[in-house]
């Protein structure tokens, strides 16, 4: 057993406030936007390493290999699966269905986003829907990037409603023992309610402002959709492999497997298929053109901010941030469940949420005795703070570009289309709304639960 890691930070300075540093570096380099994030979060991870934050072994341990892996095999299954003209199938079908009209279309996707989010992480789905959005947007000749902007913040919605939608919720439901079918009736009605909120809000904003031209509405309209379809055998393979992929995912507990394994386990088996009948050069050729389609800048900044985040939190600041914000709130249990909502929320927005859920579990069953009358409380009667923090993680993270994995993921998406999705803009929409969806949780756990 390896001893565990002490930051040796150079010139003797304090490891919590260097860490602190570079991650706060990383963010306004990030929101001044003149550099490619993967640049920022690299540099940002190598500073770390060289100051002594981290060491090498210890910077590779907090990367989140498992996320990493989700994401390649996801996106190598995307790229093999678009080939066949799937996407642009949907893509058609789906404008036919909402009559081609943008504002329609625009509560249609949003709708999809949420529900396959709610069965699947939020990541998958952001992956999915992308590519179905661009190729919508592209056939009607409008912007794509309010249907992007609406997808995310309805992807991060969705995930919060179940256990197996975000991260967070399944370390709060592993580490604390709730079940599926318990966050489906807690954390669902207000990620609901949310949702509604959030509809509203999307389409004021631009429900009415995205018009499409009578000749590009007939145009879909009249559309063969079949027709997009150019390779029938590789559809069928790819339909079917996603559907096994999927499936797996929603079982993964049971299978004892990591989404990670699905997903790689996935794009083996499709790029197998993809390449069995062809002769070794066309495989080359083939497997080249496959992984030059993975979204790498988006990779390479998880992989960056991964190491940036993990040095705060080695450093012992996340922690001393936790217990403040619990013993602030005494022993009362409403101003702690709304302490932890607007706390968790904040945080989520600036820094991943994964390693301050992490944090926040023990805090909180440490703090229970403080709630109950001699020192003993029931775990049911805490059991609003857990709702606390999934609502107030999960729906936080809407709150940045940086704040979840699926806002980086169709933001690398956009950018390699040509999409521009800025640190700031993004911001100055999801800011308000983030805010109000937490005003609305706010509402809810103080009506359902103090």
């Amino acid at each position: 057993m390896t001893d565990p890691f002490i930051p040796h930070i150079v010139f003797g300075l304090d490891p919590k406030w260097v860490s602190m540093a570079l991650l706060c570096v990383t963010y306004a380099a990030i929101i001044w936007d003149q550099l490619n994030r993967a640049i920022i979060a690299l540099i940002a991870a190598g500073l770390v390493v060289l100051t002594g934050a981290l060491d090498q072994a210890e910077a590779l341990r907090g990367i989140d290999w498992n996320t990493i892996g989700t994401l390649a095999g996801l996106m190598i299954m995307m790229s093999i699966a678009q080939r066949s003209g799937i996407f642009e199938y949907i893509a058609i079908r789906s404008a036919q269905l909402a009559r081609a009209h943008p504002a329609a279309l625009l509560l249609l996707l949003q709708l999809a986003t949420c529900f396959i989010s709610a069965i699947l992480n939020n990541v998958t789905t952001a992956l999915l829907v992308a590519p179905v959005t661009l190729a919508i947007t592209r056939e009607l000749l409008i912007p794509p990037y309010p249907f992007l902007f609406a997808e995310i913040v309805a992807s991060n919605i969705g995930g919060a409603a179940t256990l197996i939608g975000d991260p967070p919720n399944i370390m709060i439901g592993s580490r604390v023992g709730l079940s599926f079918n318990a966050f489906l009736l807690n954390a669902g009605p207000a990620a609901l309610l949310v949702l509604v909120a959030q509809l509203l809000m999307v389409h004021l904003l631009w429900g009415r402002a995205t018009p499409a031209t009578i000749e590009n509405r007939l145009r879909v309209m009249t559309m063969n959709a079949r027709a997009a379809i150019t390779d029938m055998p590789l559809l069928v393979q790819s339909a079917a492999i996603l559907a096994l992929v999927i499936m797996a995912l929603i079982f993964a507990g049971r299978l004892h497997l990591e989404s990670a394994t699905i997903a790689m386990g996935g794009a083996a088996l499709l790029m197998l298929l993809d390449n069995w009948q062809h002769h070794r050069d066309k495989q080359a050729d083939n497997v080249s053109r496959t992984l030059t389609e993975i979204e790498w800048i988006t990779i390479f900044f998880f992989i960056g901010l991964f190491i940036v985040v993990h040095a705060v939190e080695m450093s012992g600041l996340i922690q001393i941030l936790a217990d403040k914000l619990v013993a602030a709130t005494g022993n009362d249990l409403a101003l702690a469940g709304y302490a932890i909502l607007w706390g968790s929320a904040l945080l989520s927005a600036i820094i991943d949420n994964i390693p301050f859920v992490a944090t926040m579990i023990p805090m909180i069953k440490s703090a229970a005795p403080a709630f109950g009358s001699g020192g003993h409380i029931e775990p049911r009667q805490i059991e609003p703070l857990w709702w606390c923090l999934s609502l107030g993680a999960c729906l936080g993270g809407n709150g940045t570009l940086v704040g979840a994995s699926a806002n980086l993921t169709i933001a690398g998406i956009a950018e390699r289309n040509g999409i521009a999705f800025g640190f700031v803009k993004y911001t100055l929409y999801a800011l308000p709304m983030t805010v109000v969806s937490i005003l609305i949780c706010h509402v809810y756990v103080w009506l359902r639960y103090f």
